[in-house]
């Protein structure tokens, strides 16, 4: 007996140094990581700008950002500007006093950073990652993607409640009768309230242009203003882009944390902060997100404001090579709360859409691509929201707006509890 135990307690002891050995390797190669990513996120920067936001924007040689990183890039040509720009018309005098009203609501958005100094040309500004971002996450591995929120599209999106059935929220619209080149959109900027008590909260509003034949092997481009405090230590409205080439699986990710997309504006820093916002019964703010492709060079151009920020190269992706199936526009919410629990982070303004203007969140003015690379209104436009009790979706058409909807919410109430 005396033996058995023995070799009991032995075999206890060696198991408790094998885990602990597992462990300590794989916390010395995430410190690892930790101090690769830092110091990849710096690059050499040929200047350095102090945000009044607390961010750090550092100017980086153009051929030395994080895109050609990848394998696919290694020898990339980069595309300084678009060979062709879809013919865009704004016939302002054929605008109803109505929308001119609104319009005079409207300054331009800028980017906090901007304030204190600009980057040189030949450079591209980006967000410094730093220690901090990553002593927010949990993980090393959860910062790309993380739970930060983003378009979990269904080919046959689901149109009845579904009670606490998923970690992400939505509220969006979307097309996919044809073939796409594009889409443009303008969004209301607003400040969302994010859940304290969820960790992981956020919440995103933009664009996706989508293709594949299956959610696992989406692929999706994605662009428009999200709030993390998890990824950004903070509750600012700031610019994202993302991409996937597998359905949010392995590839991918926000903004330039790691490599794919190309910029080439040295105006325009993915991941800063967008000020001001939208108020509840005062002054709306908007910003304009327009993705294309290029025939010419096989790229999706992003353009944001009248600002050409730069591109995905077609060769990340398999189904998004010549053209979209689908395109969606609208919102969604990550919540991490589990246990059935629904999440008070807000999506949009934090108002139902039946409250409309000055008061929900709208994305106006949806426009598509068509096979000839023209801006045409879009058909057959279909809405689906997966919590209608604690975020809905309200499509409409005027002549102001052309296709539009309200859309959003307050997350938990006495509806969805």
């Amino acid at each position: 007996m005396d033996f058995l135990f023995s070799n009991m307690h032995i075999f206890f002891w060696k198991q408790l140094y094998c885990f602990m050995l597992l462990l300590m390797m794989s916390m010395a190669s995430q410190k690892l990581e930790v101090k690769r990513i830092l110091s990849e996120s710096r690059r050499n920067p040929v200047k350095s700008i102090k945000s009044p936001d607390g961010d750090i924007i550092d100017c980086i040689h153009i051929a030395h950002q994080p895109a050609f990183d990848h394998l696919l890039l290694k020898n990339h040509t980069i595309q300084m500007a678009p060979n062709y720009h879809p013919e865009i018309l704004l016939d302002k005098s054929k605008m109803s006093n109505f929308e001119l009203q609104r319009k005079h609501h409207t300054r331009p958005i800028a980017q906090l950073w901007q304030l204190n100094g600009k980057c040189p040309k030949g450079t591209i500004p980006i967000r410094r990652t730093k220690k901090d971002d990553f002593l927010r996450a949990r993980s090393i591995l959860r910062l790309p993607t993380g739970r930060l929120p983003r378009f979990r599209f269904r080919w046959r999106p689901r149109t009845a409640p579904v009670k606490n059935s998923a970690t992400y929220e939505y509220a969006y619209a979307f097309v996919q009768s044809k073939e796409y080149l594009g889409t443009k959109a303008t969004i209301n900027l607003w400040q969302p309230q994010i859940d304290d008590e969820d960790q992981g909260g956020s919440s995103l509003s933009g664009v996706g242009v989508v293709g594949g034949p299956s959610t696992r092997e989406l692929n999706s481009i994605e662009a428009g203003w999200i709030v993390n405090p998890e990824r950004f230590g903070d509750n600012r409205t700031r610019l994202y882009t993302y991409w996937t080439s597998d359905g949010y699986q392995s590839t991918g990710c926000y903004n330039l944390f790691c490599s794919g997309f190309v910029q080439t504006s040295n105006e325009i820093a993915l991941g800063a902060s967008l000020s001001p916002t939208s108020v509840y019964n005062g002054s709306q703010y908007n910003i304009s997100i327009l993705i294309w492709k290029d025939p010419d060079q096989t790229v999706w151009w992003l353009q944001y404001q009248n600002k050409t920020i730069g591109y995905w190269p077609t060769s990340l992706f398999k189904y998004l090579v010549h053209n979209a199936s689908a395109i969606i526009w609208g919102g969604v919410v990550s919540n991490g709360k589990g246990d059935g629990l629904n999440t008070t982070t807000q999506m949009g303004s934090g108002h139902f859409p039946e409250e409309g203007y000055q008061r929900a969140s709208y994305f106006r003015n949806l426009q598509i691509l068509n096979g000839s690379n023209t801006v045409v209104p879009p058909d057959m436009i279909t809405t689906v929201s997966n919590q209608p009790n604690c975020y809905g979706i309200l499509l409409g058409n005027n002549t102001d707006w052309g296709d539009y909807f309200y859309y959003g919410g307050p997350g938990k109430n006495p509806k969805c509890p």
